[in-house]
């Protein structure tokens, strides 16, 4: 940032916030991530920096607006980041770059993910996944196949989705390859989870959460320690012990607190409805439902949503 600054080329000025960005998100420093998104955006021409895409691989535009669709999704404003997909894609379609287009699909698996639109990320892993194929993009292809076989495994065909994600993290993870790791273990251990394979899917998120303290990439430590609490919840059933009932709690706190440091409301969101839902269990519902209540009427969009959705549903029952 320092040497485009002094050289007030805006072309290096556009990468310059574009990779500061990007490693504030990895960090988990989610509002300042998305400022230099924005900055990038801001200094961005198409005309001009389209040339970035046969120099550094990929067109900034287009990854900027990708990663604050993220950002916005995480931050809380689903209908936000809905619109800023949609502009990737139709800036992706508009250029005559097939890695940038794959980028921006794989983009939308990740907005369909965090929203629990199984069906939908089936049909854009497809697309990713052929588009890849065409053009011999194996790393993204790994990411598809894996995003599919997570479809998959939340749709029913639990064994047989597992495998295609296992095989295509396999795949990614031969190349080397070390960023979003935790994101990867995240939803390697949701689908565990939904298998019932509850020791496996914790052995994932443990190998999420070391990563995360070896590395720093903390975009998705909030989620790892709530998937932690539920899966130690659901391994005990419904004779869970009050020391398993303890634990599960520190978890859903902790990933509350680490929500509320990186601002990303949909974690906060989250964690708060597993709270909430323990607390409802021991019969204390008026304080899940403060509790509850206190987050959700933050929210100002995205009320179509199944995260919402279930918010809502279970304020219902608390009343």
């Amino acid at each position: 940032m320092s040497l485009a600054e002094d050289t007030q080329d805006s072309g290096l000025m556009v990468e310059a916030h574009l990779a500061l960005g990007n490693s504030l998100f990895l960090f988990g420093k989610l509002t300042p991530a998305l400022k230099h998104f924005e900055q990038s955006m801001s200094l961005y021409d198409p005309k001009t920096h389209h040339v970035h895409a046969l120099i550094y691989g990929l067109d900034p535009g287009v990854f900027c607006l990708c990663r604050s669709a993220w950002l916005w999704e995480l931050l809380g404003y689903s209908d936000r980041a809905s619109k800023k997909m949609e502009e990737a894609l139709a800036l992706a379609h508009g250029q005559s770059h097939a890695f940038t287009l794959a980028v921006a699909i794989i983009h939308t698996i990740v907005g369909s993910y965090l929203r629990r639109e199984w069906q939908k990320l089936q049909e854009q892993a497809d697309a990713a996944a052929a588009l890849c194929m065409e053009h011999g993009f194996g790393a993204i292809l790994a990411q598809a196949r894996s995003y599919k076989g997570f479809a998959l495994a939340q749709q029913g065909q639990t064994e047989e989705g597992i495998a295609e994600l296992r095989a295509g993290l396999d795949a990614q993870f031969a190349t080397g390859a070390s960023l979003f790791r935790p994101w990867y273990f995240c939803y390697l251990a949701d689908a565990y989870g939904t298998a019932g394979r509850f020791e496996e899917a914790l052995d994932a998120i443990a190998e999420g959460l070391a990563i995360t303290e070896r590395t720093g990439e903390r975009h998705i430590e909030a989620e790892l320690y709530r998937f932690k609490g539920e899966l130690m919840l659901r391994r005990a059933g419904v004779e869970a012990s009050r020391d398993v009932e303890r634990k599960a709690e520190e978890c859903f706190r902790e990933a509350i607190e680490i929500a509320r440091q990186q601002e990303a409301k949909l974690l906060e969101l989250r964690a708060v409805i597993s709270l909430s839902r323990l607390w409802k269990q021991r019969g204390k519902n008026g304080e899940a439902r403060q509790r509850l209540v206190e987050i959700y009427g933050w929210f100002s969009e995205g009320f179509d949503t199944a995260n919402l959705k279930e918010a809502r549903a279970l304020l219902e029952e608390l009343s």
